[in-house]
């Protein structure tokens, strides 16, 4: 496999190719069609939000083989008020109060395990805003995944373990760390 070409999107790069991106996000989530689409609306409105950066990982002929975006989480957003409510009361300034919030990092199944959620994840949180990052990833068996690998290769720590969101009967872990990428 060659390199993929990693290019920083605007946010209507990203909802330009939003077909790609969800059938990129379709095949690593493994998700159904009718969940996918429901992303559709979630992801353009994303692209409207404060601090929003995107990147995408291209093949030799422009096709999407990955992609990652965020934003800014503030008070008043869905996945940070939820995430609020579950964060111990004394941890919600640290993690909260100046947070850049990874919405979603994802690599086709073709593509994974060739270094390009690390060149995605680094590509994306290069320069963000904020002090801090947070994403939320599906809990799985002793934390053995790719995403899981990844997060933890690159530090991030335990916010909150065995989430629940609305809508979503699986457990999820909120993990963190502290921006810039490059600081332990």
């Amino acid at each position: 496999m060659s390199s993929p070409t990693l290019v920083r999107w605007t946010a209507e790069d990203l909802v330009g190719r939003l077909d790609e991106v969800l059938a990129v996000y379709a095949a690593a989530m493994d998700y159904p069609p009718d969940l996918v689409s429901a992303r559709r609306g979630f992801i353009t409105a994303h692209a409207r939000r404060a601090g929003f950066r995107a990147v995408g990982a291209l093949d030799e002929q422009g096709a999407v083989l990955g992609f990652g975006y965020g934003y800014l989480s503030h008070s008043g957003q869905w996945w940070h008020d939820q995430v609020r409510g579950a964060i111990r009361r004394g941890d919600r300034r640290r993690w909260l109060s100046d947070a850049y919030e990874l919405v979603e990092l994802h690599v086709t199944p073709t593509a994974q395990g060739h270094g390009l959620g690390t060149r995605l994840l680094r590509g994306l949180l290069d320069g963000a805003p904020g002090r801090v990052v947070l994403l939320s990833t599906p809990e799985v068996p002793d934390e053995r995944s790719r995403a899981w690998r990844l997060y933890r290769s690159h530090g991030f720590v335990d916010v909150v373990r065995q989430m629940r969101f609305p809508g979503d009967d699986r457990p999820f872990a909120i993990l963190g760390r502290s921006l810039p990428l490059s600081t332990a």
